[in-house]
């Protein structure tokens, strides 16, 4: 790589940033520095390399800077447009860099953009926090919000001007002296913690591998699962051998077919033991310490808790209200998860065993209960779910209710040959955005599955400028001769992610800034599930890879009969995470905590059965430790309710039925943060949603 040619030139003194800092003037060339040739100007990603970043990244700064001091030194009076709307439209380049590079280090990073990582983090950190805490800024925005009742402005104005002055107050803008250094360097620290959580996470994923090498031990596995272990044993050089991971589509096969229960034990605690075994890439120390340095933010900040300080944002608003909830659905849930564990404990005594069941044996009889209850076996419903076809399967149903149609685009350049990019377009031929699908695991993708952007909607004068919005997964690979085929859940899940690009693409605000709240953010995801396996969807793309054939209707009924099977189960570990994650973040001691202790203490406290393991343990709990979901992860579930309740809606008037399409395209989809989360949603829904129908879903009533 480029850093390593200039080390062995001799320049091994000379820091990445000094590099950077001459190549901002002797590289021309860089892609970042020209606006993009390619088509929708999206990212040169064949021309983007190594040495571009940083010094597209201090160039990104430097300029913001020159654009925040502009406006500072406007000698007119603050104005919503030569402040507000100023502010909201500077670092241009900046976003441009973050967003590609962002993105890389989620799915496809390496040594080197690593490498970057530590070095810019502190810096962006940094310039953050100068832009927050830049005093006459402030009182520029300050006058304008003072006098927002008679300023004449559109009611999308007027909600950026109250975000703008609420994140710069949030932002340390009112803070003096010792308070604003301290919330300096409280950003700083945690910015780099965040960063080695997340590092260690990858490196303790990539370093688990369950080594098989007698066949025997194989009993019980389906054969794409014992192909996908020896292709992964080749390409770890250990031919003759089956290789598993703690990647989920190598291992949840492992734990639901395996007769080994031994092996079984093994791969799961290689699972939830990462980040807590006390090597180098131990997570314990580094969580304690984010939960107390968000504690001292917060405090600094004038809240109690970080709780607090996320919650004003969201709908739920209170730590309070979050837990009353989450109580509301533990309570049946659990008594359902304990229902299901006498009947699998009771299977095991009916095979003449007598051990305990344990959270290894959990998916293994579950799936055992699945067969014998309702003559359904997850086998046999892979061949009907080809990944291309599910794919299809969703854009069909966006076509159907929005009206909008996905052509592949093999001309736009992607960061990886398993990419594939699609235009989306109105069927007048009027173009919509960009979305990108990457779908496979791989040692330089992150674990789980998500969404976000490398542009987002927005109006900048006359311009409409459009989403490139991007969906990655970690889903079942090809293996031999067979394509890619889904299971259930991961069908699901590209269901889900798809809802999220859908409300990208489909945006349309003046000002990108207006974010969605985190706990209304998940509707638009997961009302798409609900389409994912209606009956007559399943049968517009659920085809035999190898015969075309139409999933058969005796397969859709076992579908549909065992949609509420083992949902204690699920709904108990998810639920255990959401109150694990507020616990943390309702800590008003800002003393780093003894991080398994604590974990203990919050789910003994629920009572959670010890056959059931917290769906993210503390060590490995990306979404609240790295992610954006701290004291946020009960929002899946929460807007569950929202949408259960909406997706009445469609069953009432039709799943396809286009005037409550249209009503959610407006009302929803289009609107991003624009507006109260919750009047949104009444304005679609014309009342308040109640929790009957998620309860009902979940057959937890």
């Amino acid at each position: 790589m480029r850093l390593a040619l200039f080390v062995c030139l001799g320049f091994a003194l000379m820091s990445a940033t000094a590099l950077a800092r001459q190549e901002q003037t002797a590289a021309p060339s860089n892609p970042f520095f020209t606006e993009y040739s390619t088509p929708f100007k999206t990212p040169p990603f064949h021309l983007i390399k190594f040495e571009h970043y940083m010094p597209a990244f201090l160039k990104g700064m430097e300029e913001q800077k020159k654009e925040i001091d502009a406006i500072v030194n406007n000698p007119d009076p603050p104005t919503f447009q030569n402040t507000i709307e100023a502010v909201e439209r500077s670092g241009a380049l900046l976003d441009k860099v973050n967003a590609v590079f962002g993105s890389l280090r989620g799915a496809n990073t390496t040594d080197e953009l690593q490498k970057i990582a530590n070095e810019v983090t502190p810096l962006l950190s940094k310039h953050r926090d100068d832009i927050n805490l830049n005093e006459r800024l402030f009182q520029r925005v300050k006058a304008i919000y003072e006098k927002r009742k008679s300023a004449r402005l559109s009611a999308e104005q007027l909600r950026l001007l109250e975000n703008s002055y609420r994140d710069f107050v949030r932002g340390g803008a009112n803070l003096t002296g010792a308070n604003k250094e301290r919330f300096r360097k409280i950003n700083e620290e945690m910015s780099m913690i965040r960063l080695k959580f997340e590092e260690n996470v990858l490196k303790e994923t990539n370093n688990f591998r369950l080594i098989v090498d007698r066949r025997e031990d194989l009993a019980g596995l389906p054969q794409s699962a014992v192909d996908g272990a020896a292709e992964a044993a080749k390409r770890a050089k250990l031919e003759g051998k089956w290789v598993f991971t703690v990647q989920k589509p190598s291992m949840l096969p492992f734990l639901q077919y395996a007769e080994n229960r031994d092996l079984r034990e093994k791969l799961f605690k290689g699972y939830i033991m990462r980040g807590d075994q006390g090597n180098q890439y131990d997570n314990k120390e580094i969580i304690a310490k984010i939960a107390a340095l968000r504690v001292e933010r917060a405090r600094v900040l004038g809240y109690k808790t970080h709780a607090d300080f996320v919650l004003e944002l969201n709908m739920a608003k209170k730590s309070g209200t979050v837990y009353d909830f989450l109580q509301k659905i533990w309570k049946p849930a659990l008594k359902i998860a304990k229902q299901e564990r006498a009947a699998m404990q009771a299977m095991i005594k009916s095979e003449g065993k007598d051990f305990k069941l344990e959270a290894w044996d959990w998916w293994y009889y579950a799936e055992k209960i699945r067969k014998a209850k309702y003559d359904l076996d997850e086998n046999e419903l892979r061949p009907y779910f080809l990944l291309e076809n599910v794919r299809k399967g969703a854009f069909d149903v966006a076509g159907k209710l929005y009206g909008i149609e996905f052509v592949e685009r093999k001309d736009i350049p992607t960061y990886s040959d398993e990419v594939t990019v699609f235009e989306v377009k109105r069927k007048d031929g009027s173009h919509v955005g960009i979305l990108y699908t990457d779908y496979f695991p791989r040692p330089g993708k992150r674990a789980g599955a998500w969404c976000s952007s490398y542009r987002r909607q927005e109006r900048v004068g006359e311009t409409f400028v459009t989403p490139l919005m991007y969906n990655v997964g970690n889903f079942s690979r090809p293996s031999g001769d067979r394509p890619a085929l889904l299971s259930l859940e991961e069908a699901g899940t590209l269901f889900h992610e798809f809802g999220h690009a859908l409300h990208g693409l489909l945006s349309n605000i003046t000002y990108r800034g207006l974010s969605v709240p985190r706990d209304f953010v998940e509707l638009p995801s997961q009302i798409m599930e609900n389409w994912a396996f209606e009956p007559d969807v399943l049968k517009s793309y659920a085809h035999h890879y190898k015969t075309g054939e139409v999933i058969p209707q005796p397969l859709i009924d076992k579908i549909q009969r065992s949609g509420k099977f083992n949902q204690g189960f699920i709904t108990v570990e998810y639920l255990a995470a959401s109150f694990l994650d507020m616990d943390w973040h309702t800590l008003t001691d800002p003393k780093p905590a003894d991080a398994n202790a604590f974990e203990k203490k919050s789910l003994d406290r629920l009572g959670l059965i010890p056959e059931i393991v917290v769906r993210y343990r503390s060590p490995f709990f990306a979404h609240i430790f790295s992610g954006g979901y701290s004291a946020g992860y009960y929002s899946y579930i929460w807007a569950e309710v929202l949408v259960e309740d909406a997706f009445e809606a469609f069953k009432e008037k039709g799943l396809f039925d286009q005037a409550t399409a249209q009503s959610f395209l407006k009302n929803i989809l289009e609107r991003g943060g624009s507006d109260d989360a919750m009047k949104m949603y009444e304005r679609f829904r014309g009342k308040k949603p109640t929790i009957e129908p998620l309860l009902k879903k979940r057959g937890l009533m």
